[in-house]
């Protein structure tokens, strides 16, 4: 992963950054400017040995420390930077279906956009970390469609990308279209199928093809005839087939949108994307909303959380 906004900082010291957080957190009164900026300006291995050496030096907890120096949405920004990269999607998925209610967005936006090797990591991890089955978990949390989905895309078994059969491309769009304009009352499972199995460049030509048949975009077929979670999932998983980058510009764009801000959604993409795609997410984020993702933030929030935000995002596109 080369396109991500935050790399290894060189010349990197743990002893002195440790040194530099306690610092800012000792006595009274705490120096947010400095925790951020060291903690935006290390990637999450060099800021797991910071956290290490914060230990060795005072016999303190770092990540304790800054939830009891800091608050609200910089403090679950700061907190957020501080987990481990391995399981960052693990923990998100275990908060959003534990207790009453279970978060589909996060669910959702998670399994729609990593890759099946992400997936199995995910799986593995929660595993060791949780004790239970994630799959289970998710089963016993949802229902339908939605659920059916879900199931297939944890079973991370998407065709790897190769030579694209034009025939076959051919069939699975007609059958798409038989399924979703052809049909009153949409045979879901079909797209749930080739959704959630076929090769990326392989869907890809299935929506072009589909266009051809229909007349229609993939995503408007779905818009017509699927609602509700399931519908989300669907347009998450085309969305994503067709470029990730352009899916979380979308996400964090709506984020932003309007009246008020979502913060969880806009603290998780920017952490879990900052070492992967970022850059490419602002181009296409410039390229689609007439704007720079710098902008949005910049008007959309404020004080320490922005001046974190920002320096995550690593720059404007003007």
């Amino acid at each position: 992963y080369t396109r991500g906004t935050v790399k290894a900082f060189s010349p990197f010291d743990a002893r002195a950054d440790a040194e530099a957080l306690r610092k800012a957190m000792k006595g009274m009164g705490t120096d947010e400017e400095t925790i951020l900026k060291i903690l935006t300006s290390r990637n999450n291995a060099q800021r797991q040995e910071i956290a290490s050496a914060f230990k060795t030096l005072f016999g303190r907890d770092l990540v304790d420390d800054l939830k009891s120096e800091l608050t609200g949405k910089f403090e679950t920004l700061m907190v957020s930077l501080m987990r481990p990269a391995y399981i960052f999607d693990a923990h998100a998925l275990k908060h959003a279906i534990k207790g009453a209610g279970t978060n589909e967005k996060v669910l959702t936006e998670i399994l729609a956009s990593r890759t099946p090797a992400e997936v199995q990591n995910i799986k593995q991890v929660y595993l060791q970390e949780y004790e239970a089955n994630l799959e289970d978990k998710i089963t016993g949390e949802t229902s339908g469609h939605f659920q059916r989905l879900l199931v297939v895309l944890l079973q991370a078994n998407r065709d790897p990308d190769g030579r694209v059969d034009e025939g076959l491309v051919e069939q699975d769009a007609q059958v798409l279209f038989r399924a979703g304009e052809l049909k009153w009352g949409t045979d879901e499972e079909k797209f749930i199928t080739i959704l959630g199995t076929r090769s990326v460049s392989h869907l890809r030509r299935v929506f072009d093809k589909y266009m051809t048949i229909s007349g229609f975009q993939i995503e408007e077929t779905i818009d017509r005839e699927t609602s509700g979670d399931l519908e989300k999932l669907l347009l998450a998983v085309v969305k994503c087939i067709r470029s990730v980058p352009a899916y979380f510009a979308e996400t964090l764009y709506y984020s932003m949108k309007g009246a008020g801000t979502d913060d969880d959604t806009l603290i998780r993409v920017m952490v879990s994307r900052s070492e992967i795609d970022l850059l490419d997410i602002r181009q296409e984020f410039r390229k689609n909303f007439a704007k720079s993702l710098h902008q949005m933030i910049q008007k959309d929030t404020s004080g320490d959380y922005r001046k974190a935000l920002l320096l995550l995002c690593g720059g404007d596109d003007e």
